[in-house]
């Protein structure tokens, strides 16, 4: 028998347990992955306790939209992938378990140089940040400003723009500012007087900016300082987003994303991959818990108690 995570009901990260399930199956174009590490993202958290929508819960609901692993069995009409191939997963429903049934669509190989902690540590961060500058245009001579810069989403936001020659303004918690130095990021701290410390930064102003912290302070300096409202975007204030003439990509949004930017998010899988690969990208990685800790891992992403990537080891 597989082990999962499930919950029944909505409610608090106890609500999370254990289960045997039956041993995922191939059907006609999916593989079997057995699952080395799972991502948590605040998102799990969110659905999890009723702070984002959800369908009415029937059955067991599994968690989890990251992970990594090794192909252990092939569908009918699979292509491109084979028996013990090394995978990352994004998109899928329920890697918090020890294996899972999924179509090829949502992996994508992992060298033998990215570990699966690394690899589990990619889909939703990565995808979000890479998505959300693609859909804002950043390119070579803008000046980014990244809110929260030393969050998963916010560091992967920093490293592509880095890499496609933009100047990054990043904020965070002066324990930080050392990392986002070492990813090519200005870092300023957040709190009082932000937006003098960013013009002071960024003399010739800032072109665009995203935000990964959903504060009102966050909102407030980046309206002060982006000349054009559709260059800021948000993936935390969703609901109230249009009140402010910004965009925002999930995050609550009421708007779903387009088709060309779930490609985007797609796209980002392979791409930070293989800037892993080369040495070019960075994931940092926080406490690697026992799956059966699936309750504490959520605790950990609620208190915002957890620097790095939290993942769970089945």
């Amino acid at each position: 028998m597989a082990r999962a995570i499930v919950y029944t009901e909505i409610g608090s990260p106890d609500v999370l347990h254990l289960t045997e399930i039956p041993d995922p199956v191939a059907g006609d174009g999916e593989v079997v992955v057995a699952i080395e590490a799972a991502g948590v993202n605040p998102i799990d958290a969110k659905i999890r306790g009723g702070k984002r929508p959800s369908p009415p819960i029937t059955e067991p609901r599994p968690v989890g939209f990251d992970g990594a692993g090794v192909i252990t069995e092939l569908g009918a009409g699979v292509e491109g992938f084979s028996v013990g191939d090394r995978v990352a997963i994004r998109d899928a429903h329920g890697t918090y378990a020890s294996a899972i049934a999924i179509s090829p669509e949502h992996l994508a190989l992992l060298p033998d140089s990215v570990t699966a902690a690394e690899g589990a540590g990619i889909g939703i961060p990565a995808g979000t940040a890479y998505q959300a500058l693609r859909s804002l245009e950043v390119s070579e001579g803008d000046v980014l400003l990244v809110h929260a810069g030393s969050g998963s989403v916010g560091q992967a936001a920093v490293q592509f723009a880095v890499d496609w020659g933009v100047t990054v303004i990043a904020t965070a918690s002066p324990s930080r500012h050392a990392q986002l130095r070492e990813l090519g990021a200005i870092p300023i701290a957040y709190g009082d007087g932000l937006q003098e410390r960013v013009e002071q930064a960024a003399p010739d102003g800032i072109t665009v900016a995203l935000d990964c912290a959903g504060t009102d302070e966050a909102i407030e300096v980046s309206l002060a300082l982006v000349p054009d409202r559709e260059r800021i975007a948000t993936i935390v204030r969703g609901p109230d987003a249009a009140s402010f003439g910004i965009r925002a990509f999930s995050g609550g949004s009421p708007v779903p994303l387009t088709d060309e930017e779930l490609a985007w998010r797609a796209e980002a899988l392979p791409e930070t991959i293989a800037l892993l690969a080369s040495g070019d990208f960075v994931i940092e990685l926080g406490p690697q818990l026992p799956l059966a800790e699936a309750a504490r891992a959520h605790e950990l992403v609620e208190a915002h108690a957890a620097s790095g990537k939290i993942v769970l080891i089945p």
